[in-house]
C-alpha cells in the first residue's frame, strides 16, 4: 500500500502571477514585485519553521517573488538565512530561477575588527558566509547595509564590484546612504562598469526623510528604491490604536526597534485620525500605509514583514486601491503635520 508524504515538497500556486503588480527597477532590466517579503524578524532560529514555510509559501504564491535578508538577520544572527535555506531545500527552490534573493552586511555580524563595516574583507567575508548558509550559488542583489564613515568609499564599492564580478551576485545596491554619499556611490560604481540598481531606505508615514534629497536623487539617476520599515514596525497597524497588545513587537524585550515610550499618545492619536481615512477608502490602516509608500515614484518595491501569513493576504491586497485623491493626500499631510 502506497502512504501519502505527510510532508510533501511545495508546489507553487499556478495563479501567482495573475495578481501581483510588477515595476521595472530604475533603468535596469530588472522588474521587482511592488510588495517584498523580508526576513528581519519572525525567521530566525527562535521562531517557527513551520510557520516561516506558510508565509514564504504563501508570499510566492501570491506573486510576491522577492525575499530581502540580511546576515545579522534572526535572531541569533545568520539563523534566517539559515530558515530561509531549510524552506528553499523543501520545495521552493525548484522555483530559483523565478526568485530574487538579497542579502546585505555591513552591521555587526561577528567579533573582531572584522566582522562589521564597509571593509573589502568584511563585506565579501560576509558574502561568502550569507551563500553558504542560504544554500545558494549566487544572490541577486547584494547591499552595503549601511554607509562605514571609517572606510573609503571606493573600497566598499569595489567590493561589491568585485562581488558581481566574481559571480557572487548579479546586481548591487546600497542601504542607509545619504543623497550625497549615494551619488558619490553612484559615479564610483560606474567608473568601475558595475551600476548600482537599487538603494534602501527606511520610509513611512511617520519617517519622511527619504523625500529630504534621496527620492529625486534617485529618480534623476534611474535608480530603484525599495523602502523598509513602512508600517513603522507595525505602528501604522490597528494594532497599536487601543493600546499595546501583549503579543505585539512593542512587548518583546529584545526588540529595540519600536519600544513602548515610542508609542506616545499624540502618534496614537495620529495613527487613529489616519485609520479614519483608510475606511473611508475601504482599507485597513496597513493597507493605506503600504499604498502611500507606493505613490512615491521614486518607489519600486516595498518591503513587508509578517508574523503569520494573513498579515501577508492582507498587505497584498493594498494593491487593489494605490492611488489616493488630492483631497485624501491633503487630509493625511495635514494629519501628519499637527
Amino acid at each position: 500500500m502506497i502512504t501519502q508524504d505527510p510532508n510533501p515538497l511545495y508546489l507553487a500556486a499556478p495563479s501567482r502571477y495573475h495578481t501581483m503588480r510588477y515595476r521595472r527597477c530604475g533603468k535596469s532590466g530588472l522588474r521587482l514585485p511592488a510588495l517584498s517579503l523580508g526576513l528581519w524578524q519572525n525567521f530566525g532560529a527562535v521562531d517557527s519553521l513551520s510557520n516561516a514555510k506558510a508565509m514564504l509559501h504563501r508570499a510566492f504564491d501570491l506573486g510576491i517573488n522577492h525575499f530581502d535578508l540580511a546576515n545579522n538577520y534572526g535572531p541569533p544572527f545568520g539563523s534566517a538565512e539559515q530558515t530561509f535555506a531549510q524552506v528553499m531545500a523543501s520545495g521552493l527552490g525548484a522555483y530559483r530561477d523565478e526568485l530574487c534573493i538579497s542579502s546585505k552586511a555591513g552591521y555587526d555580524m561577528w567579533a573582531g575588527p572584522y566582522g562589521i563595516g564597509g571593509s573589502r574583507k568584511y563585506l565579501i567575508a560576509s558574502c561568502d558566509q550569507s551563500l553558504k548558509r542560504c544554500g545558494l550559488d549566487y544572490f541577486d542583489i547584494f547591499y552595503s547595509h549601511c554607509f562605514d564613515a571609517n572606510t573609503p568609499l571606493e573600497e566598499t564599492m569595489q567590493a561589491l564590484d568585485f562581488i558581481v564580478r566574481s559571480g557572487r551576485a548579479l546586481y548591487v545596491g546600497i542601504s542607509s546612504y545619504s543623497a550625497e554619499q549615494t551619488l558619490q556611490a553612484i559615479q564610483i560604481l560606474n567608473d568601475l562598469g558595475t551600476p548600482l540598481l537599487i538603494h534602501q531606505p527606511r520610509y513611512n508615514m511617520f519617517d519622511r526623510g527619504f523625500e529630504q534629497g534621496l527620492s529625486a536623487t534617485l529618480i534623476n539617476e534611474g535608480i530603484g528604491a525599495i523602502v523598509f520599515s513602512p508600517l513603522d514596525q507595525g505602528f501604522l497597524t490597528d494594532k497599536y490604536l487601543k493600546g499595546i497588545p501583549a503579543d505585539s513587537r512593542a512587548a518583546r524585550t529584545e526588540q529595540i526597534y519600536l519600544s513602548a515610550e515610542q508609542i506616545t499618545a499624540d502618534k496614537v492619536a495620529k495613527a487613529q485620525h489616519l485609520n479614519t481615512i483608510a475606511q473611508q477608502r475601504g482599507q485597513s490602516l496597513a493597507q493605506m500605509a503600504l499604498s502611500w509608500v507606493l505613490a512615491n515614484p521614486a518607489v519600486t518595491s516595498s518591503i513587508i514583514g509578517a508574523s503569520k501569513v494573513s498579515q501577508i493576504e492582507d498587505c497584498v491586497k493594498a494593491l487593489n486601491c494605490l492611488d489616493f485623491s488630492q483631497d485624501e493626500m491633503q487630509q493625511i499631510n495635514h494629519i501628519l503635520a499637527g
